[in-house]
């Protein structure tokens, strides 16, 4: 396993576990278990989600001692601003059973994230959060944004995937020395990913599969991922990346891929954006 340094001098896991779309407590409570077993240290979940709770009570199981994981969740937007963010970190906390996060994330750029970021500089300053950062934040806001707080994020956790390079805004990001990360690195499944031509013939010329190209493009970029799965052979196949490495010939390929767009969401759509306001994770 790799580390990157963030812009605070924290170091975190080049590759993490995801629990995006596991609301199951036992189902996500065992898979975080299986994910830990395997090797991952770093584990990425949120408010929205649904399952921190079932996230903190593996993490009591696990038997891995608390400095050795990097434990991620985020801020949703209904609890975007000052005094609800500092409520609703709390919450996670007692929801995770912790006493500190490694990362905290704005979830989406929308609704008073900047007062939600001076809770959260705070927060950083007396201990309870290692490093903070943003989500969606894409290369226009994501540089209105550094250059408008006093702490810079150092972690900006965005679609990424070989169908999507995120290039504007991993050229902004390496200007303000902010960590990019990789949500949905397997593209949601979209565009036949894990039986790709390009991929796959990659794959074949070092034993691997679509998938483990995949991530290992993104590893070779600088990109920190955090697949999902709650099946523990393919947890053991997605952490089986650090024993190769793609050739620049290779990654010219894959660049070849890329469309320039999202097909998954899109943050310049109102009805997108109504939507997330509307949704509530809290009563």
């Amino acid at each position: 396993m790799d580390y990157v340094t963030l812009n605070n001098g924290v170091k975190m896991p080049m590759e993490g576990f995801g629990v995006f779309q596991v609301p199951d407590p036992v189902q996500c409570e065992q898979a975080v278990l299986d994910a830990i077993d395997t090797g991952y240290r770093l584990i990425d979940t949120a408010a929205a989600y649904m399952n921190e709770q079932a996230v903190g009570a593996a993490i009591a199981k696990c038997g891995v001692p608390r400095e050795e994981l990097f434990i991620t969740t985020k801020l949703w937007v209904q609890d975007a601003g000052y005094e609800a963010a500092k409520k609703a970190l709390q919450t996670s906390l007692d929801n995770l059973g912790l006493d500190y996060l490694d990362l905290y994330l704005i979830h989406q750029p929308v609704g008073d994230y900047i007062g939600a970021w001076r809770a959260m500089e705070e927060a950083y300053r007396e201990g309870k959060l290692r490093a903070i950062g943003v989500c969606n934040f894409n290369a226009a806001r994501l540089l209105d944004f550094c250059e408008s707080v006093e702490m810079r994020p150092a972690v900006n956790q965005v679609e990424i995937h070989p169908f999507f390079h995120q290039k504007e805004a991993m050229k902004i990001m390496s200007d303000y020395g902010v960590t990019p990360e990789a949500w949905g690195p397997f593209a949601e499944g979209k565009f036949d990913i894990f039986t790709n031509p390009v991929l796959t013939e990659i794959g074949r010329s070092h034993g691997k599969t679509a998938a483990q190209v995949a991530l290992r493009w993104n590893i070779q970029r600088g990109v920190v991922v955090i697949p999902k799965t709650v099946h523990k052979d393919r947890m053991e196949q997605n952490f089986d990346i650090w024993d190769f490495s793609l050739t620049q010939d290779e990654m010219a390929k894959i660049d070849i891929l890329d469309m320039g767009h999202s097909n998954i969401v899109d943050h310049n759509n109102p009805e997108f954006i109504k939507m997330l306001h509307n949704l509530k994770v809290h009563a």
